[in-house]
């Protein structure tokens, strides 16, 4: 789980970052860059925890099939 934590604390970072940005009057692509950022950081923690969740659960002879759907699935 401290990995999952790094994650959300950089996206919190991030997103304390776009708040500041917005108070000073940024550039609207330098907003908008951050944000495609923190979107992206939150897919992959997304990620992390749904793939970290599956292996707690599914049993090791099919954790390779599960781990494909999941991939197949979020990447919609």
């Amino acid at each position: 789980m401290e990995g999952l934590d790094r994650r959300v604390s950089r996206i919190l970072g991030q997103v304390k970052g776009i708040q500041k940005m917005v108070k000073e009057e940024r550039d609207c692509t330098e907003i908008l860059q951050q944000i495609s950022a923190v979107k992206k950081a939150i897919d992959g923690l997304t990620s992390e925890i749904v793939l970290q969740y599956f292996n707690d659960i599914v049993p090791q002879e099919k954790k390779k099939e599960v781990e494909k759907m999941i991939e197949r699935t979020i990447n919609l």
